[in-house]
């Protein structure tokens, strides 16, 4: 893929911002990753009529505590009556999770990476029917002593249009697991890591107990607000 497309994509990407919740922390594996969740999705563009684009991240993940090595399931799906004809779904990561591979993926170029951003893939999909939906093995890595956020853009094979992005959401944890093996991290939960010098994994930031569930939606900022992805870049002009 090329810088030139590439930089296309910084069109209409958009950031989020996400109320931390309580949430009773479950054992989670790289094969138990609980149900799928739009959490922190929110429509940009408008798509064609009949298209409905939306994606879903696992609830939870595990990360291993020796490797910090993680499996995220990233799915794409058309909820609407039309084919969704070119798209592609982008794979983002930010802070403390790294994405180190997708499935049938290709890596953007580190000087095309959204502003804040350590690592992405674009997945090209050639027509998705309605109905249908397309999952991604994402492998990842994730350092328990940062925050770490993931994003899913849903475009135009151009990169012209966003039609669909789901965060940057969080993942983190309620419960700290230095002596286990994994530590389970929770969708649309804030890790907050120790103080420097500390002994202990990273509590999260967890909201008091009288705070909602419903307060986790996301507050996803305008096109042109101070945290827009590639603020001062434009994509030029085709030949």
């Amino acid at each position: 893929m090329s810088s030139r497309r590439m930089t296309a994509i910084a069109g209409s990407l958009v950031t989020a911002s996400f109320s931390t919740v309580m949430i009773l922390s479950v054992t989670a594996s790289a094969d138990d990753q609980g149900p799928g969740s739009s959490k922190g999705g929110k429509v940009v563009d408008e798509a064609p009529a009949g298209v409905k684009l939306t994606t879903t991240l696992p609830e939870q993940i595990s990360v291993d505590n020796s490797s910090e090595k993680t499996d995220i399931t990233a799915t794409v799906k058309n909820e609407g009556t039309k084919e969704s004809g070119k798209i592609q779904l982008l794979v983002v990561g930010f802070d403390g999770l790294t994405v180190n591979g997708v499935q049938g993926c290709s890596q953007i170029p580190e000087g095309d990476l959204p502003e804040g951003s350590n690592s992405g893939f674009a997945c090209p999909i050639d027509n998705l029917a309605a109905g249908d939906s397309k999952s991604y093995a994402v492998d990842a890595s994730f350092d328990l002593g940062k925050t770490g956020k993931i994003c899913l853009p849903v475009q135009t094979a151009d990169g012209k249009k966003t039609y669909w992005q789901q965060g940057p959401v969080p993942f983190g944890t309620t419960n700290p697991s230095p002596n286990a093996p994994a530590t389970p991290l929770l969708l649309g939960t804030d890790n907050k890591p120790v103080a420097p010098g500390g002994d202990d994994l990273p509590q999260t930031g967890a909201a008091p107990r009288e705070v909602l569930l419903g307060a986790a939606g996301a507050a996803l900022l305008s096109a042109g607000a101070a945290g827009l992805w590639w603020s001062q870049r434009r994509p030029r002009q085709q030949d």
